[in-house]
């Protein structure tokens, strides 16, 4: 069985340890490093901006997979290649020109996802699911780390599976919020190939023995 990806989530790390924490994540089997980008007016809250994400791709030799959970992603498309994003997902719910915006993102060289929120339905994907290269699906709502998982998001996974077989059988498949050892087996089984943890792996007496854990659910 193929080894599932792992993309540690930022947003759960010591922020007065930052470079500590990446240099960590480096030493682990980690494949990705996961950045949460937050406006306050798509989700109630505010995480970092890119002078940290700078900071963080100075240090980090894993790629890094932007998550923006912004209202108006277009105008920091170019700030996110320049802080390092090799993924950048943005959210349907904020996009009114999903294509255009997915199309902007490739264009500058980088791997194009959109996120869902708990409530969206995958199958509002179909018209666009050959055209980008992630999907991510929230298994919380965004905006807080440390939220319990949504049940629901194991048919959705394997929904969405289902749906890309035969129109993109290499996307990839990125579930983020709550995941842990206790379903992510689970989640990998119904077609998850991407997990996103922050407090599982941080708040973890080891985290890179936590990451190694994960990817050989």
């Amino acid at each position: 069985m193929k080894k599932c990806l792992v993309s540690p989530s930022m947003l759960a790390s010591d922020f007065a340890n930052i470079q500590r924490d990446v240099e960590m994540l480096n030493q682990s089997e980690a494949d990705y490093i996961h950045i949460d980008i937050m406006d306050g007016v798509f989700v109630p809250n505010i995480s970092f901006g890119f002078p940290v994400t700078e900071a963080i791709a100075r240090h980090a030799k894993k790629p890094l997979d932007f998550h923006l959970m912004i209202q108006d992603a277009d105008p920091y498309l170019e700030q996110c290649k320049a802080s390092g994003a090799a993924i950048v997902s943005v959210h349907y719910e904020a996009c009114n020109h999903l294509h255009r915006t997915i199309s902007a993102i490739k264009d500058l060289g980088m791997k194009a996802g959109v996120a869902l929120n708990p409530h969206t339905p995958v199958e509002l994907l179909s018209e666009i699911l050959s055209d980008i290269d992630l999907v991510l699906i929230m298994s919380v709502n965004p905006g807080f780390g440390g939220q319990k998982f949504i049940p629901h998001t194991f048919s959705k996974v394997e929904k969405l599976a289902s749906m890309a077989a035969n129109v993109n059988p290499d996307l990839l498949i990125e579930v983020d919020g709550g995941v842990t050892s206790e379903n992510a087996g689970e989640l990998v089984q119904k077609g998850a190939n991407l997990l996103v943890a922050g407090s599982f792996v941080f708040k973890s007496e080891n985290p890179a023995e936590t990451i190694s854990a994960l990817k050989n659910v």
